[in-house]
């Protein structure tokens, strides 16, 4: 007896750089086809952090089913390992209901472990991450992002010099390996990676200038819906700081350093130097997340700041208009 073969559909994912509006084009396919979203957001998995990151409001996660969304405390941390078990349980959970996953985000390093998979890292070293804490205080994050970019010039092109937790964990495999972190993202891990093709769709601007508004028009809107008072609720809890990655989300650590020094964010020039900070830090991560679409060939780019990008990306997952 002959065995069937079925070919298991590809898997949907919407890429692009922060607000360009990949949340209002997935509520819009799922008028179009029967969806469930899977977030592919580092910041949107923390319960409580809602304003500055963007989140889906009640009415569009009743709307359509999402998943990855408030689903640890922000004194937790999540992997990219974590992120592709997670993904892919769910991905056959609900073909299994007959529906189409589809992943939205900008969190281009989850994407990627996802596509290629992940070489094996080694776990962190109580020793090493010592010393590096006293060299990271004693020299500042900028000086060791200096230090990494000489040993791996990779990873250092796609950090911030302030992000000292990437920084630090970049420098902890380089001390533990002799290797740079780039390597094992290079070498991905054969039993790790999926067993499903992906149709990757990417928005991205034509004209920056385009982005860069939306972007500081989203950040005013934050401010305007209350987010230092959600800073603020957050500040009361003793077991967070400025070191975890959940407060190191752009946005969130400019306020929360600001109120670390003792600023008065009543003041308007103070809060306007600020946001300011914010809009920047924002408009590099959306530099960044370009950068990493762009290191993807096989992605179908999509126009956000034209007219017609809606249709673009039902044509590029075979939806006819």
């Amino acid at each position: 007896m002959n065995k069937i073969m079925t070919k298991t559909p590809p898997t949907w994912i919407l890429a692009g750089p922060t607000a360009c509006g990949k949340t209002a084009a997935a509520l819009a396919l799922a008028q179009d086809v029967d969806i469930e979203i899977i977030s592919v957001d580092s910041a949107l998995i923390y319960k409580g952090m809602d304003i500055g990151t963007a989140k889906p409001s009640a009415d569009e996660m009743a709307a359509v089913p999402h998943h990855l969304i408030d689903i640890i405390d922000p004194s937790e941390s999540y992997s990219a390992a974590r992120f592709v078990q997670d993904t892919q349980r769910l991905i056959g959970e609900i073909r299994a209901r007959d529906r189409t996953p589809l992943l939205v985000g900008g969190t281009m390093l989850y994407i990627k472990a996802l596509l290629e998979g992940l070489d094996d890292m080694p776990t962190a070293d109580p020793a090493i991450r010592g010393m590096l804490d006293a060299q990271i205080a004693e020299r500042g994050t900028p000086a060791m992002h200096a230090e990494l970019a000489k040993v791996d010039p990779i990873t250092a092109a796609r950090l911030a010099p302030a992000d000292t937790q990437r920084i630090q964990r970049a420098l902890e495999v380089w001390h533990s390996t002799g290797q740079p972190l780039s390597s094992f993202h290079q070498r991905a891990n054969k039993k790790d990676e999926p067993q499903h093709e992906a149709i990757l769709v990417s928005l991205e601007p034509t004209d920056r200038a385009w982005l860069h508004q939306r972007v500081a028009q989203r950040f005013e809107l934050m401010m305007q819906a209350g987010f230092i008072d959600e800073i603020m609720r957050l500040r009361e809890r003793p077991d967070l700081h400025v070191g975890l990655p959940s407060i190191r989300c752009v946005g969130y650590r400019q306020v929360w350093e600001a109120l670390d020094a003792g600023l008065d964010l009543h003041q308007p020039t103070v809060l306007k130097e600020v946001m300011d900070k914010g809009i920047a830090a924002t408009r590099q991560l959306a530099k960044r997340q370009i950068t990493w679409l762009r290191s993807m060939p096989q992605r179908v780019v999509v126009p956000c700041d034209q007219a017609d990008a809606l249709i673009g990306v039902r044509r590029a997952f075979g939806i006819q208009s």
